[in-house]
């Protein structure tokens, strides 16, 4: 390799990877390890940060030999598993908890306290986001009020989201945040340039224990010379939605892009003043970039891929998430079967956390084949529900760009295609969250004039038209939408 290389670190949700790109945004090195996730209960789910840190430092050091060590290294862009809190001591740089990740829902009861109390008008309002245990800032509050060590921290204590923790890291005590990522935090106004202090009052999260806010590109610092083999700057951060619609290009009104991983997270660039919904949409920062915001509305499904998972290694339906393409295939239709994926509730437009896992329509003629067909099918249904909020809220979409591990699956880049009745396009490269943080890292480093100018290099894609005639999609909405009233009719 004889040109400087962008070292993206994408930190996920089940694996964390390092991947290296060449300035015009070629991949060409990939280094994966997996995360454990923890369920010591119904309904929580934990990391270990230490593992994060460990793993996601091995991968980065191996992609640094490929490249020819650290002086053949432009910059690193960060990308992350946005809501997942972690807790450390600023001494020790030790953490003090296991992470609590997006999923996770123990903070449930402390919600609907809030709701109760009348609250969700103004953090919505603020915010862009609905009162959720997806969110972070009650995820801190609990760390604060269940976790001894987090408790008795005191002025040691420091709170961040994932791309915090890997900066803190990287550089040996830099306490930065991003704005795409601290807009999930509930504790950040869409047109506020720091930290809330009513919000951070009403979750009393003390607002001494939280990052300083930065743009989204920029030169931040550099890593600890020590662990990379010499000092890389560090150019770019962003929560891993908000650098999926960077690395898909959609940047203006009308485009949408779906990421189909573990969740389905869908967002649509609505320009530069702060949205607000009337569907229950998220309002959220796509990009802050010379201090200047870009916003976008969003809607997130909490269960795409790991309902594959579940399919797989809870039901031993398939043997891999390969298989499923093909048994969809291999049948009409969904044979009467329909499939509620609420394993960890139901997201947008719905949120309803307490939702629960639904299949109906069952008979004798019933075949893993058709289980797995509307297992699939779902996750158009859901991206139909999210379609209506988004046009009801002005932001139609006039096309759909897909990314993610699910995304390689034809059948469903075609479903969802004929169920929303628009185009739906996928890159050849799928890897768009990476790509994204290696756009931004880019522009922080002055390869760029712009972002728009680093989309300009994106490669092309591949097309999805609809095909479906319109009373086999009917249908198949009157059903689903049958089969969400009776989920919220069987709740106690």
């Amino acid at each position: 390799m004889n040109e400087a290389m962008l070292l993206v670190l994408d930190e996920g949700t089940t694996s964390t990877r390092a991947m290296l790109y060449t300035p015009d945004g070629v991949r060409v090195g990939t280094a994966q390890r997996d995360l454990t996730q923890y369920y010591p209960r119904p309904g929580w789910v934990e990391q270990d940060a230490t593992e994060i840190w460990e793993r996601t430092l091995a991968c980065a050091q191996e992609m640094v030999a490929q490249a020819g060590g650290a002086d053949r290294i432009l910059a690193i862009g960060i990308t992350n598993q946005r809501e997942t809190v972690v807790a450390w001591d600023r001494r020790s740089g030790r953490p003090l908890a296991r992470a609590i990740v997006w999923q996770d829902r123990r903070t449930a009861d402390q919600c609907q306290a809030l709701r109760d109390a009348g609250h969700e008008s103004l953090i919505q309002a603020r915010t862009g986001l609905v009162i959720d245990p997806y969110f972070s800032a009650t995820k801190m509050r609990w760390l604060i009020d269940h976790e001894p060590a987090v408790a008795q921290a005191g002025d040691a204590l420091a709170l961040g989201t994932v791309e915090s923790w890997l900066v803190w890291k990287l550089t040996g005590g830099l306490h930065i945040g991003d704005a795409s990522n601290a807009s999930r935090t509930q504790l950040l106004a869409l047109d506020g340039a720091g930290w809330d202090a009513d919000l951070c009052a009403l979750f009393d999260i003390p607002p001494a224990t939280l990052p300083v806010i930065v743009d989204n590109a920029g030169d931040f610092g550099a890593t600890r010379p020590d662990l990379l083999g010499g000092p890389i700057p560090i150019c770019g951060l962003a929560g891993d939605q908000q650098a999926a619609t960077i690395g898909q290009g959609c940047l203006v009104p009308g485009q949408a892009k779906a990421t189909l991983g573990t969740g389905a997270f869908i967002l649509a660039p609505v320009g530069d003043a702060p949205p607000r919904s009337d569907h229950r949409l998220l309002g959220t920062i796509l990009c802050q970039l010379d201090g200047r915001r870009r916003y976008a509305l969003e809607g997130s499904i909490f269960v795409a891929g790991s309902l594959v998972k579940w399919l797989r290694d809870a039901l031993g339906l398939v043997g891999s998430a390969q298989e499923t393409e093909a048994l969809a295939r291999s049948v009409a239709n969904n044979g009467g079967v329909s499939l509620l994926p609420a394993l960890s509730g139901l997201g947008a437009p719905h949120w309803r956390p307490e939702a629960r896992g639904v299949i109906a329509g069952l008979t004798q003629g019933t075949t893993r084949a058709h289980i797995v067909r509307a297992a699939l099918e779902s996750i158009a249904h859901q991206a139909h529900d999210l379609a209506g909020a988004f046009a009801a809220d002005g932001a139609p979409w006039t096309s759909l760009r897909l990314d993610g591990g699910m995304s390689a699956n034809d059948w469903i880049a075609q479903d969802m295609a004929d169920m929303l009745d628009i185009a739906v396009e996928r890159p050849a490269d799928v890897e768009t969250t990476a790509r994204g943080a290696a756009m931004l890292a880019a522009l922080g480093a002055g390869l760029h004039a712009s972002i728009e100018a680093a989309a300009a290099r994106l490669p092309g894609r591949q097309r999805f038209a609809p095909a479906m005639d319109a009373r086999v999609r009917a249908d198949r909405l009157k059903t689903w939408g049958a089969l969400l009233a009776a989920s919220e009719r069987a709740l106690p």
